[in-house]
């Protein structure tokens, strides 16, 4: 039997109204057929995106490991459950058949992956926009900005974006590809997915945090003037509590008493270094030490030394690239500098 609009509306308000949106029989109906063994934690986590029905969306930051997809998946088969099927999955491009087939073996939940081919002869076929189809749509970064307008005419129920940190950076204007899907997206809601949900700077955080909600921190002009520099607990604790809502994170040490994680031993290995590779490693500490380094943006320079060391504690080949990259770099500002000195010689000359 087919079922109407009223039908399906009806269907919706039944799941919904069960129970309490942080109750775990609201997953009960969804997850029925699921083959997938949930943790505790998993669950928890799909409640808290669920917990507030203004939620514009959230963050699940769990460590490596603690199944942040099983998580996201458990969201997407609740919407489907809804009869709200207009679902979205962003991921790298080298993941998008690990999460067709996950969401298919774990959940039953039928996926297209969209990209120029697949879109194309969709178009071809009579859709004026395949990202309007009866399966989840999963697409890669790249491509969702490519295809920026039929996202943002699309009506999404929600959208997951895996590996999420690759947006961090959204709050500068050059990162198109995040500013693209951000805009793309606003007044949908999202569900990030990220290990590493903070890197190098507490910026990161307010781009992320800005994609689900604008309005969490405003501009990032307060944000800095707020958080910029945690000075004490208060700030920390501060910071703590706007986050809370919207960011959960799980550690591994905090899922020990129900998930078995094999304990590792570290083996040490003593290592001499021969007269050339100590020479290397002795020439390159020398130049990091320099006062001021024009190859090394100043911005970059404690990220770029810490890199350049480990490379160094790999191996010379690991290294020489990186090397070889700074002077070509230090090569090419001493041609540009000589270029824009000779003008101004020849003009002193002609006085």
């Amino acid at each position: 039997m087919n079922m109407t609009d009223y039908h399906a509306k009806l269907f919706a308000h039944e799941l919904t109204k069960r129970s309490s949106s942080d109750n775990v029989d609201k997953l009960a109906s969804a997850l029925s057929d699921a083959q997938v063994d949930l943790n505790p934690h998993q669950i928890e986590a799909a409640l808290f995106a669920f917990r507030s029905p203004l939620s514009k969306g959230a963050i699940l930051a769990d460590e490596v490991g603690l199944g942040k997809t099983i998580e996201a998946g458990i969201l997407l088969a609740q919407r489907w459950a809804e009869r709200r099927r207009t679902l979205l999955v962003i991921c790298p491009a080298n993941l998008r058949k690990q999460w067709s087939q996950e969401l298919q073996d774990k959940f039953f939940l039928p996926s297209v992956i969209l990209e120029a081919k697949t879109f194309n002869e969709a178009v071809r076929a009579g859709n004026l926009n395949p990202f309007e189809q009866p399966k989840i749509i999963i697409c890669s970064f790249q491509f969702a900005r490519s295809k920026e307008p039929y996202l943002r005419t699309t009506p999404w129920n929600l959208v997951v974006i895996d590996e999420a940190h690759r947006l961090r950076n959204v709050y500068k204007p050059g990162n198109k590809v995040a500013n693209a899907i951000k805009q793309a997206l606003t007044g949908h809601q999202k569900l990030l997915l990220t290990a590493t949900p903070l890197q190098n700077s507490l910026l990161e955080l307010y781009g992320l945090v800005s994609i689900v909600d604008e309005f969490t921190f405003g501009d990032l002009r307060r944000f800095r003037a707020q958080f910029a520099r945690l000075a004490g607990k208060a700030d920390f604790d501060a910071l703590k509590q706007r986050l809370r809502p919207i960011c959960q994170r799980t550690l591994r040490r905090q899922v020990l008493a129900y998930v078995p994680y094999t304990n590792r031993h570290a083996m040490v290995q003593e290592f001499v270094p021969s007269p050339a590779e100590q020479e290397l490693y002795d020439l390159v500490s020398d130049y990091l030490k320099g006062e001021k380094l024009y190859a090394l943006p100043a911005s970059q320079r404690q990220l770029m030394t810490l890199i350049l060391r480990k490379l160094l504690a790999s191996s010379t080949y690991a290294i020489s690239d990186t090397l070889l990259g700074l002077a070509n770099k230090l090569e090419s500002a001493e041609v540009e500098q000589h270029q824009a000195a000779e003008p101004v010689a020849i003009m002193a000359e002609g006085l």
